[in-house]
């Protein structure tokens, strides 16, 4: 998508997410003012509960005069560009409106709209909007203001620079032309004196389990941003891996999660503790969440023992650990006894020769239903796609073993085309136009047994990121190599395998 394609448009309104930080206020701003310089009628706003009270952010939006407001009502207007966030996530108020488009820099959360920008490789969505400036020949040093807000944008998003990688994001804080006393000024009024003694006393107050390394603290009520902050400095101790930051609301519970060990996604952690009581999520170091006062009433069921926030958010972080196996499919020796033997249906299956698209040597990310799956691409990786856009890697050896390649084009009929982030560009792109069709021979079989509590397996092909399963899907292995473990969801697998008979 282009700037330009926004030009369409009379009546704009560009939207942040809830509880909007530098970088989702700067982007916006970007966003604003090209509108603005364009003759379009627009307004920049955020929704939510929360009025902006984090003193940075404040004198950020004084000093840099940033039109930003808060709103609880929108009239639906022609064109809604979300900025640092994608409409219908949880932590974006959904406004009504015409058409909606989306400039980000997340992992894509859903389906998105015909205009929409998103690019996960990149630190900042002020590097996108940048970037998008720059395509239309905008020169955001000109401002001095917006120049000074992208930079500080960046900075805040990425730990002071410390998280950056992609030339983009480099070139933004090489090139911009900003403020240095204001950053400076930014940099030091992070905290009021309240919000310094709220986050003392949450300190004081931490409870750490020993066995599980965490840390679950409470603190007195406060913007979420103070939350976060608390959660990092935390997350800094020797001996803590995962924390869980809290503060008892009216009318509810809100969460910051931490983890600095692969082991535990945050994003997964924050579903868990917020299951069936509220929403959670974010991304694999940092998430959030909110439980919702009068659903966690009904889970205590009248229990008063159960009636503590505190002790009922220990007791569900107590419970994801202890109810969690950890499965190194590479060092693995599993045992086959109660696993039952099956194949795999003759059903068409997509697959593509990972090296016609990517060199070998470099790592892409593959996008899928099921989550993302970063593959090495070596010259006989191919990727499998399967009935419901499920990817894995094969080797070519066992690919030509156990499936044959059909003349008949592929068609792909899942829910969601896979796609692979291209490693410079970042562009996604589609796996389905590159995929041939196969079936399997008949001789790819699994041994399987059905999960009974939560398993992450770390593969043979990604051994920095799990592949998560829950009670009911299914654990499998190879026939032909064990240590090929991995974990097939419970509709795939009903649709895909049938039981071998006894004594094969």
């Amino acid at each position: 998508m282009r700037l330009r394609d926004l030009l369409t448009y009379e009546s704009i309104v560009v939207q942040c997410h809830d509880n909007p930080d530098a970088d989702a206020i700067a982007s916006g701003f970007g966003v604003y003012l090209y509108l603005k310089d364009q003759g379009k009628q627009v307004r920049f706003v955020y929704g939510g509960r929360y009025v902006v009270q984090k003193s940075n952010l404040v004198l950020m939006i004084s000093e840099l005069q940033i039109p930003i407001e808060h709103v609880e009502e929108l009239a639906a207007p022609p064109l809604l560009v979300t900025v640092d966030c994608q409409y219908g996530e949880g932590n974006v108020t959904r406004f009504e409106a015409k058409e909606v488009a989306v400039i980000d820099h997340h992992q894509v959360s859903g389906e998105l709209p015909r205009l929409h920008e998103v690019r996960s490789n990149l630190g900042a969505c002020s590097t996108v909007v940048r970037d998008l400036l720059e395509k239309e020949g905008v020169d955001f040093n000109e401002n001095r203001k917006l120049a000074t807000a992208l930079y500080y944008g960046l900075m805040t998003d990425t730990s002071g620079f410390t998280e950056i990688s992609h030339p983009l994001d480099r070139d933004l804080r090489d090139d911009a032309a900003f403020e240095r006393s204001m950053i400076t000024r930014f940099r030091n009024t992070n905290l009021s004196l309240k919000e310094l003694e709220i986050a003392g006393m949450a300190l004081v107050g931490y409870d750490y389990n020993e066995e599980c390394r965490y840390a679950v603290v409470e603190a007195k009520p406060c913007d979420p941003n103070i939350l976060g902050m608390i959660s990092d400095l935390i997350l800094e101790v020797d001996v803590v891996e995962t924390c869980l930051v809290y503060s008892v609301l009216p009318f509810g519970i809100k969460l910051s999660v931490r983890s600095c060990v692969k082991e535990v996604k945050a994003s997964e952690l924050a579903e868990v503790i917020t299951e069936e009581i509220g929403s959670g999520g974010g991304h694999l170091e940092k998430a959030g969440g909110f439980i919702q006062m009068e659903l966690l009433q009904k889970a205590w069921k009248g229990r008063p023992e159960e009636g503590n926030v505190g002790e009922f958010l220990k007791k569900r972080m107590k419970h994801y650990f202890q109810d969690t196996q950890v499965i190194h499919a590479d060092a693995y020796e599993i045992d086959l006894c109660g696993m039952t033997l099956y194949k795999k249906r003759k059903i068409p299956m997509g697959f593509v020769k990972a090296a016609e698209i990517f060199a070998p040597g470099t790592t892409v990310c593959v996008r899928t239903l099921e989550g993302d799956l970063d593959v090495q691409i070596q010259q006989d990786i191919y990727i499998m796609i399967g009935v419901k856009g499920e990817v894995y890697p094969n080797k070519q050896e066992k690919f030509e073993r156990s499936y044959q390649v059909l003349e008949e084009p592929y068609r792909f009929e899942g829910e969601y085309a896979p796609v692979v982030k291209d490693p410079l560009e970042g562009k996604p792109i589609s796996l389905v136009p590159y995929a041939r069709a196969c079936v399997t021979t008949g001789e790819s079989y699994i041994y399987v047994k059905e999960i009974q509590h939560r398993i992450k397996v770390f593969t043979e092909w990604d051994k920095e990121k799990y592949m998560l399963g829950r009670p009911g899907d299914y654990l499998a292995a190879r026939r032909d190599d064990l240590h090929d473990i991995y974990v097939i969801h419970r509709d795939i697998f009903e649709r895909t395998y049938e039981r071998v008979e006894e004594g094969f």
